[in-house]
């Protein structure tokens, strides 16, 4: 007896903090925060600074540079750099790139296949793609990562990069950070209201990072609902 009077003051105790969680979860997806909505003076992003004559470019994590080993077409290809800053070549393994210029990576690739495989290659390097042409996704998405933009991309088209928001997220509160006249500036966008095409779906550029806000109320809520072993009580009566 004195087990299923436990079991009914614990039900009568969760079965009302369920439904304030559900009721709050329902109101939970709503604008606010401290990043303003009003875009009118959230425009493009400065333009990348021009090198000088004088200036090397160094390379970047996820940058693609172009080999060309001479007379030897299997090594002759396009290689990404990847996060870690390295690239991965047939017979040669992973090589550190980042902040070699094109010609010291070059160099690099030279002495390695000298030291085993070719006397004296000719290897050339290149630029083919810059790390500086991509968009970072993160907060409540459900692939956050850093993604290309080579052509014209909308925040819609950004979040689907990263295949969509989660089932945290509070689409209501997307926050788009660039910078604007030297500063580093952000807006907020309500991601409903754009896709039910009552808000414009706002450009989205290289450089600019997308955060997508999560909701503490969905959080809590899926919290409880996989905390309390609801079917073990119920059966229990």
């Amino acid at each position: 007896m004195r087990g299923r009077a436990s079991i009914r003051r614990m039900i009568a105790w969760v079965v009302p903090a369920l439904l304030s969680a559900i009721l709050l979860s329902a109101c939970a997806s709503t604008r606010g925060g401290g990043i303003s909505y009003d875009s009118s003076n959230f425009g493009a992003p400065d333009a990348p600074k021009v090198a000088g004559v004088d200036s090397v470019y160094t390379l970047a994590p996820l940058d693609t540079v172009s080999v060309i080993v001479f007379q030897v077409a299997d090594l002759s290809r396009d290689y990404e750099i990847d996060q870690s800053g390295r690239m991965t070549m047939p017979l040669l393994g992973r090589i550190d790139a980042v902040g070699l210029s094109t010609a010291e990576l070059g160099s690099v690739i030279g002495q390695r296949l000298n030291e085993k495989y070719l006397r004296n290659p000719n290897v050339t390097v290149a630029l083919k793609a810059s790390a500086s042409r991509v968009v970072t996704v993160d907060g409540s998405v459900r692939q956050p990562g850093i993604y290309p933009a080579t052509g014209p991309l909308s925040l819609v088209q950004a979040i689907a990069l990263a295949r969509g928001v989660d089932d945290l997220a509070n689409p209501r509160r997307v926050a788009i950070f660039r910078t604007i006249g030297g500063k580093r500036m952000a807006a907020a966008f309500d991601l409903t209201s754009i896709r039910r095409g009552e808000m414009a779906d706002p450009p989205i550029y290289p450089g600019d990072t997308v955060v997508v806000d999560g909701s503490g109320v969905k959080k809590t809520q899926r919290d409880l609902l996989q905390a309390l072993p609801l079917t073990s009580i119920f059966l229990a009566l």
